[in-house]
């Protein structure tokens, strides 16, 4: 992991503009190190979804700049940023016929001419995303037949074919159950190791982000705090990450247990 951030921000606050205008978060100072495998947590409604779409340009900020490799992120054109950050939102895909190659593929869009045309460098990428994600059995299924599980593995090699040195994942273990979640954390932990790429995601998964992450971002009502597992659990900010009198943050287990 590098001591340089790739991804930071400056007096930013995120919300909604407009006549229903609300500050959801605001003077927020983040620093995403490059090399590094953040998770972003938080309650419910707490404004994870809002904070993710701020620092990959697809909502503007209410006040502050993002700053990626140094540009100020929402000063870019949408086919730079696609260039530096691969996004994994989780939603249904649109009805189509594509088939697991072809989504794949799909990463290659802000390199490729108005044709769409791919060039040996184009299937160099998409070969070694399918390399890393280890999906060859899948590739001539549609992407409809195959499991939720597995499609999240596809849509994460879709995000390495875009080849940026960033990705960011919202919620990317929704749905999905303990096995193909353990799965799931463990390739994104390889990718940042062994590809060195920087890795932010939003996740409900607070027990396994503590055991593999090397940042955590905590998000709550008046502040987030950003720092790693171990100093996180040692300052007792997850004591009061939930407002609820059944479950507790054991110390000693490092993990969240009902009363």
């Amino acid at each position: 992991m590098s001591n340089s951030p790739i991804l930071f921000s400056e007096n930013l606050s995120v919300g909604y503009a407009g006549q229903s205008s609300k500050v959801i978060a605001s003077d927020l100072q983040l620093k995403i190190f490059q090399g590094s495998f953040t998770a972003l947590v938080g309650a419910n409604g707490i404004g994870k979804s809002t904070l993710l779409k701020t620092l990959t340009g697809i909502q503007k900020p209410l006040r502050g700049k993002v700053f990626i490799n140094d540009q100020n992120l929402h000063s870019l054109p949408s086919d730079a940023i696609a260039r530096n950050i691969s996004v994994v939102l989780t939603y249904k895909l649109p009805p189509s016929n594509l088939s697991v190659y072809e989504l794949i593929a799909m990463g290659r869009h802000p390199y490729t001419n108005w044709l769409g045309s791919l060039t040996p460098l184009d299937n160099i990428a998409i070969e070694n995303a399918i390399h890393w994600t280890q999906i060859q059995p899948l590739l001539d299924k549609k992407h409809f037949e195959i499991s939720d599980g597995q499609l999240q593995i596809v849509l994460v090699a879709r995000a390495l074919a875009q080849d940026t040195p960033m990705i960011i994942l919202d919620e990317p273990t929704t749905h999905l159950d303990l096995p193909h979640k353990v799965a799931l954390f463990k390739l994104l932990k390889k990718l940042t190791t062994e590809v060195n790429k920087t890795i932010l995601f939003s996740t409900h998964d607070i027990d396994l982000a503590i055991q593999m992450t090397d940042q955590m971002m905590v998000m709550m009502p008046d502040k987030l705090i950003q720092d790693d597992p171990c100093q996180l659990i040692s300052e007792g900010v997850f004591n009061s990450l939930f407002n609820d009198e059944n479950i507790a943050f054991d110390v000693l287990k490092g993990k969240f247990v009902v009363k």
